[in-house]
């Protein structure tokens, strides 16, 4: 058995509100696993209701990593999750465990499954602002004209982003995409994809928002706008976003739910559209078919030599 076979990763990928959560629980119970959470917008303390986290008893259940580890007006880049999450990683296997890294922001899990070089260019918070102020389609067309290859795979209206590159490619005088060199992590990596017809992925996606709506969700957003987390970047995202708008006077409280799950379809198009292109490496499974992943994964895990990880 090799050093890499020795050092298993599983990776559980797909679309938000999939059912990636409650499969990895039950996946972390049967192969003696722990989960590491590759999911953007669990990192910040006080965002809960808005990003579906893990309640205390289900972290209980499973060991969590990377949930709650930062402020909302701290900012983890790329390069931080990377080395946060390879130490996760490492101190999971050296406890004998099977490492579950979950989650559906892909640049996130293909940064650790990958092993990209992420630049390490301190933000200029000068530069930046002077960028976001061209306008996220100006900065856009900057981007493609300076690095075509990055251009296509960052979202344009994703604008910070657009930024980051066009901030790292200015003060670097290189390309960003010719500093994005990958190492591949030493571990054996098994990607499994769920996925669900689109239609009942968006009913469950309503569903979800309504019940956020109803655990309290518009008091989550106004508790970290009266905190002064107001344009801090974790509450720019799905929910959040749309009810400050409502708090603000811009919108109704219906026109702001009726643009976030719009705006959460959208989002799991995107998602699926992303893991699409990795459709070779990931073995892909209804989001039923629960059974299909545990035999996938126990199958796996038989022919490296690592069984179930100490069970």
């Amino acid at each position: 058995m090799t050093a890499e076979a020795a050092r298993p990763l599983l990776v559980l990928v797909g679309p938000t509100a999939v059912g990636k959560t409650a499969l990895s629980r039950a996946l972390a119970a049967r192969f003696n696993g722990e989960i590491v959470s590759s999911d953007s917008r669990l990192f910040y303390r006080g965002l809960d209701i808005g990003t579906a986290k893990p309640t205390a008893a289900e972290r209980a259940a499973a060991p969590h990593h990377l949930i709650d580890v930062a402020d909302p007006g701290e900012t983890i880049s790329l390069g931080q999750y990377q080395r946060l999450a390879g130490a996760a990683i490492d101190g999971v296997l050296a406890r004998g465990r099977l490492p579950i890294l979950v989650g559906g922001t892909g640049q996130y899990v293909m940064a650790v499954v990958e092993g990209w070089g992420v630049p390490e260019v301190a933000p200029r918070p000068a530069l930046r602002a002077a960028l976001e102020g061209l306008g996220g389609a100006e900065a856009a067309r900057w981007l493609a004209a300076l690095d075509p290859t990055a251009a296509g795979r960052i979202d344009p209206r994703n604008v910070r982003r657009v930024v980051r590159a066009l901030e790292v490619t200015l003060v670097s005088g290189r390309p960003i995409s010719e500093l994005q060199r990958k190492t591949p992590p030493p571990y054996d990596v098994r990607l499994v994809g769920l996925r669900r017809d689109r239609a009942a992925l968006y009913a469950r996606i309503d569903a979800r928002v309504d019940e956020m709506m109803a655990a309290g969700l518009l008091e989550e957003v106004r508790r970290l706008r009266d905190a002064g987390y107001a344009d801090a970047p974790p509450l720019s995202g799905l929910g959040y976003r749309q009810l400050l708008a409502h708090l603000r006077g811009e919108t109704t409280l219906d026109e702001a739910i009726t643009r976030i799950k719009f705006e959460t379809h959208r989002f799991a198009r995107q998602q699926a559209t992303w893991f699409r292109a990795d459709d070779e490496r990931i073995a892909w499974f209804e989001a039923e078919d629960s059974e299909g992943v545990v035999a996938c994964v126990a199958g796996w895990l038989e022919a490296q030599g690592s069984g179930e990880r100490g069970q």
